[in-house]
């Protein structure tokens, strides 16, 4: 079951970085699409600055021509108007002159420039005509009515072309905030899948570092606290013990027994010694304790009640019977060591104590036999 899990875990995290990759791709591509949706803003938004410049000297050109023609026709001739006038529609056509005008691309507008500059000659020439005759010879009043309408036709034209680039411009801003809208939720996703996988590795470390039968620390994860090589400072002890007897457990009432048995002695361990203290199953029958910021009558203690819980567990009847060796070492006798140093010397008063119960156990069954 612990196999399953574990592949269903990482089975899990290989779609989560999948997922993360298509996230990339597609975070990579709507930073792209808004780009190019804030130069192309950029563009049209320079091109309204223009229009409106346009706009405003399109509607001068007719103000200017109603002045033209009053001096005229009260006898009053202005040639610096006329070329001023002259200029600024040849800006209008063809983007020149000295009043930094933009040509606009747009039928319509172009359409109705080119009638009224068309015009404007043909009203030139009745302007000589009022100078040379007299504006009551003439028909310069007419014309320049009709030439007003179509300035005035030129300048709509131009204002339509600009509400064009306005709702381009609109449009634009809608599509630059649902993309940053996108670019939020795919951040906020991002977000949540690394916040998941940080917790699914965690679980797997977890899982990597814990015994399957017991939920103790593993041999990994003992040995990975011995990998330490820094000199023990505080009081430390360190404790071996060895179950006795799980091998004749298993042959005689099975490894399910056997299994049994190691789970019953890894919850004994954990109820007797304090959480805050390290308890993990070293091998087989093996399992090591490291107790920080202690003494010789602590330990001694924690070793008296541990007997005591395994002969109240061994008093019930339906329990299979706890028994072990056990050594243990401290720092403060050790002078200068390692966490290791301090296991290996435990160790070796762990085997000198299962020599001990193997004899003692020895001496029980002769006696029992005589």
């Amino acid at each position: 079951m612990k196999v399953i899990e574990g592949i269903g875990v990482n089975g899990e995290m290989e779609l989560n970085k999948e997922k993360k990759n298509i996230i990339g791709i597609t975070q990579s591509g709507l930073i792209l699409v808004l780009v190019v949706l804030i130069v192309f803003m950029m563009v049209q938004i320079n091109r309204l600055q223009g229009t409106a410049r346009v706009i405003n000297y399109a509607g001068l050109v007719r103000g200017a021509t109603q002045r033209e023609v009053k001096l005229e026709i009260t006898g009053n001739q202005n040639e610096e108007l006329v070329q001023y006038l002259d200029d600024i529609l040849s800006g209008l056509r063809y983007q020149d002159g000295h009043y930094d005008l933009i040509k606009l691309h747009d039928k319509e507008y172009q359409d109705k420039l080119q009638v009224q500059s068309d015009y404007w000659e043909k009203l030139r020439i009745e302007i000589e005509a009022v100078r040379s005759r007299g504006y009551e010879n003439t028909d310069i009043v007419n014309m320049s009515e009709t030439y007003f309408k179509m300035a005035d036709e030129t300048v709509s034209a131009a204002e339509n072309y600009s509400e064009k680039i306005a709702r381009k411009i609109r449009t634009i801003e809608i599509l630059s905030a649902l993309d940053m809208l996108c670019l939020v939720i795919l951040v906020i996703m991002q977000t949540l899948m690394a916040m998941k996988m940080a917790v699914q590795n965690k679980l797997l470390e977890q899982r990597a570092y814990t015994d399957a039968h017991t939920g103790l620390p593993n041999k990994g994860a003992c040995e990975a606290l011995l990998r330490d090589q820094d000199t023990i400072v505080e009081p430390t002890a360190c404790i071996m013990f060895d179950l006795n007897n799980l091998k004749t457990t298993n042959d005689t009432m099975g490894h399910s027994a056997g299994d049994r048995l190691i789970m019953d002695f890894a919850r004994l361990l954990r109820s007797v010694i304090p959480d805050k203290h390290f308890v993990g199953r070293y091998g087989g029958d093996e399992f090591m304790a490291v107790i920080y910021h202690t003494g010789k009558t602590e330990i001694e203690e924690l070793l008296q009640s541990l007997s005591r819980e395994k002969d109240r567990w061994n008093n019930n009847e339906n329990q299979i019977p706890i028994d072990y060796a056990c050594g243990w070492a401290i720092s403060t006798d050790e002078g200068t060591c390692t966490l290791q140093m301090l296991l290996d010397k435990a160790d070796s008063d762990m085997y000198e104590n299962k020599q001990l119960c193997k004899k003692r156990n020895l001496g029980s069954h002769q006696e029992t036999q005589k």
